[in-house]
């Protein structure tokens, strides 16, 4: 498993941590949080859910399965010394996504604001699913797929699911690729594509992002929560940009926590 040190790697080998009470409990209270500061949003949720008539007619189940799994995958294996940065680094990468998305008028929110800060604590939850995710799959591989060299197999198949992304998000930016916040977007992408980190654990990543995204965007866009140009819903992009935007965190946290590391490192030997 790709841990960030031994000590993180051996808390880790527990499903259920004493610091997933705490993650929970954070979790909880961030969205009563939302809710109380943006109680008209949720009010208006409620209201067009109908919950005057049958509730096992009008609850949204696909809304509700998405939270119950994300509440469980997110508290499963917690650890504050490795998810803290993790949090911080998908909230302000979601917010920087949200705001170029709704300033380029890529995507709009119902509420008009751009970017919504209510949708941000998404962000992170959403981050420590996908992460929870991928480590699964590196377990899976570690259990049935060790003894076999596939790193060929890995490298070949990075390459190929990298540069269909990269194609698609050119031809999906198209309508906004003379604005600055694109551009950047583009620039970024291609240079995390092409100084690969990890092949396997950055494909494992991906794909985390984009299923879980797939049923986020399926939600997000068959609801009217938010719209894309395209009006299609959800578009291909959306749903492997989630995969994407993980891959992005991933290299972000390691990076800021081996800076970490190297400079307590350097105060302690002052």
């Amino acid at each position: 498993m790709d841990d960030l040190s031994p000590q993180i790697k051996e808390k880790s080998l527990k499903l259920w941590t004493r610091d997933s009470y705490f993650l929970f409990s954070v979790f909880v209270l961030s969205v009563f949080v939302v809710m109380y500061f943006w109680w008209p949003l949720a009010k208006s949720y409620f209201w067009r859910m109908n919950l005057s008539g049958d509730l096992a007619i009008n609850a949204d189940y696909l809304l509700l399965g998405i939270f119950a799994f994300m509440t469980f995958a997110m508290i499963l294996r917690a650890n504050i010394k490795r998810d803290i940065l993790l949090v911080f680094v998908a909230a302000i990468g979601g917010l920087v996504i949200e705001a170029w998305g709704t300033q380029t008028n890529l995507w709009f929110y119902y509420t008009a604001e751009r970017p919504p800060l209510w949708i941000i604590p998404a962000w992170p939850i959403a981050s420590l699913t996908i992460d929870r995710i991928s480590r699964f799959f590196e377990y899976i591989y570690k259990s049935f797929f060790s003894n076999f060299d596939l790193r060929i197999f890995f490298k070949i198949s990075y390459f190929s699911v990298f540069s269909f992304f990269l194609m698609l998000m050119i031809s999906f930016i198209d309508v906004s690729i003379n604005k600055p916040l694109s551009i950047f977007a583009l620039i970024f992408c291609v240079y995390l594509i092409f100084s690969p980190f990890k092949y396997r654990r950055t494909l494992f990543i991906f794909i985390a992002g984009a299923l879980l995204g797939c049923f986020l965007e399926l939600w997000g866009t068959t609801r009217h929560c938010w719209t894309y140009y395209t009006l299609e819903t959800p578009p291909l992009f959306a749903v492997l940009a989630h995969g994407m935007a993980s891959v992005a965190f991933y290299r972000v946290q390691r990076m800021l926590f081996f800076n970490i590391k190297i400079w307590t490192k350097l105060r302690f030997l002052e």
